[in-house]
């Protein structure tokens, strides 16, 4: 094979260089895989405050933000600053919003579902699967330096996603999702943020007019659902997604209550709603988008279905498209 001894001898350089290289090249994305997976546990773990900007289309907020890790619990309160005084408290994954509507104070049970900072889960696996990984430049963000990390998906069924890493804290400090056209269409960032080491709770409640009324919110109630459906399955969802959750909710003016479905790939989530076509009603059909989210709507059956998300158009197509009805 070799004609020479130096031959064999440039071959072995070779090898060793491309070999070295690899083995380089691989510690540098476990530690890149370390330090996001690290991002993900500081959102829970840390306990910190501070003021971030969410631009989403033409619409900016600024929200102000506290939350404490006791050890055991998790507890956050965020206060919208913009516009109506709307508040949201959370303890571990139960999330209560409260919002004024006329005179009254509006209170609505959900669960969280990746609020900022906490915009990564805990288990990375599925990102892994789906997004390759790479760093960027150290950029200040907040007065605080960190370092950027670029999340770039390996098929068309979901977005571009940068993060801002504290280099420090290990907190993610600004979140920017950019469609296939590079072009930002949401993004998250501190404007202030410290830490702060206190288990006192005088905080965690709501500071809105305490003269209104407080009225549970009947319309979006949901009590989970984790039964089979006699009319309908899920079969060939797109590449990474999966249900995560499942509920059944009332709607005022609908006989039937509307099966909700979130399905999610680690980072997007995509609603599914699933519900029996009423009488005489005209079915939807086709896609649509407002601002950053895409809609998709078909008729299987007699049930109507529709998936709404902050996902491509083919995605929000491809999860619709999944649902097949049961006789």
């Amino acid at each position: 094979m070799f004609k020479s001894l130096t031959q064999l001898r440039v071959f072995l350089a070779l090898f060793f260089v491309i070999t070295t290289q690899h083995s380089y090249a691989a510690e540098d994305d476990a530690a890149a895989w370390q330090m996001l997976q690290k991002a993900a546990v500081a959102a829970h773990a840390l306990s910190y405050q501070g003021i971030f900007v969410c631009n989403s289309g033409k619409q900016s907020r600024s929200v102000e933000i506290k939350h404490m890790f006791d050890g055991q619990n998790e507890f956050s309160r965020n206060v919208v600053l913009d516009g109506a005084p709307r508040e949201v408290l959370s303890q571990g994954e139960n999330l209560v919003i409260y919002n004024p509507k006329n005179e009254k104070i509006v209170i609505e049970k959900r669960r969280g579902h990746n609020m900022f900072p906490a915009v990564l889960p805990t288990n990375l696996d599925r990102i892994k699967a789906n997004y390759r990984l790479n760093t960027g430049a150290i950029e200040r963000v907040a007065g605080r330096d960190a370092q950027v990390f670029v999340l770039t998906p390996k098929d068309q069924l979901r977005y571009h996603h940068h993060f801002w890493v504290d280099t420090e804290f290990g907190l993610i400090l600004k979140s920017v999702i950019l469609n296939h056209k590079n072009e930002p269409i949401d993004q998250i960032g501190f404007s202030q943020i410290n830490l702060f080491n206190t288990l006192d709770l005088d905080w965690f409640k709501p500071k809105i007019d305490a003269n209104k009324d407080y009225v549970m919110e009947e319309e979006n109630a949901a009590d989970v659902d984790s039964s089979l459906s006699p009319h309908w399955l899920l079969k060939d969802l797109p590449a990474g997604y999966r249900k995560v959750e499942q509920m059944a909710r009332k709607v005022r003016g609908k006989d039937f209550p509307v099966t909700h479905v979130i399905l999610s790939d680690g980072l997007a989530s995509v609603s599914l709603f699933i519900e029996p076509l009423a009488k005489g009603a005209k079915a939807k059909t086709g896609a649509s988008s407002v601002g950053n989210t895409n809609f998709y709507s078909r008729t299987v059956g007699f049930l109507q279905v529709t998936t709404v998300g902050e996902v491509p158009e083919a995605t929000a197509a491809s999860i619709a498209n999944a649902v097949v009805f049961v006789k």
